[in-house]
């Protein structure tokens, strides 16, 4: 269906059910415990660490892809460590 095809009411409906199920979907999340520095921490390397793996395999460059490798590992440990103390701390 094109959008033009969509009359306005239909439209605005769209729209504001779309806004409500962000708000829905706010409310929820304010529920749930706050990521520790851990595992913020370790997700970011964990994504610096393919992006360099992934920048290795294309540059054909194999201490790059190894570094990444590295860097994503330890990101994965990292972030496991902090999903292990949040854990912890919900009493899980």
């Amino acid at each position: 269906m094109k959008l033009t095809n969509v009359k306005l009411p239909g439209l605005g409906a769209i729209i504001v059910l779309t806004f409500c199920s962000f708000g829905a979907y706010a409310a929820e999340s304010q529920d749930a415990a706050p990521i520790n520095k851990d595992q913020v921490e370790g997700r970011v390397d964990e994504a610096k660490g393919k992006v360099k793996e992934a920048t290795g395999v294309i540059l054909d460059d194999k201490k790059m892809q190894v570094e990444g490798n590295a860097q994503k590992n330890i990101g994965k440990v990292q972030k496991g460590y902090g999903d292990l103390k949040q854990d912890i701390k919900k009493g899980n």
